[in-house]
């Protein structure tokens, strides 16, 4: 499967931005991605990620301590 971040907003609205474009094909190059792209993330206001498999919800994390 394909799989892709989600981002949101502390309100649960999707937070827009090219990394919900983003597409890796295995769960470690996602997270990979993440780690090194985190802080922009949150800079940019999201306060959430998902990880997809597919349309399939892996898990949600937040991007505040």
């Amino acid at each position: 499967m394909t799989w892709r971040w989600r981002l949101e907003k502390a309100d649960g609205t999707r937070a827009s931005g090219e990394a919900e474009e983003e597409t890796f094909g295995t769960q470690a190059a996602a997270e990979t991605w993440l780690g090194e792209h985190w802080r922009e993330l949150r800079e940019d206001g999201v306060d959430t990620v998902v990880l997809l498999d597919g349309e399939e919800t892996v898990y949600k994390m937040s991007l505040h301590e």
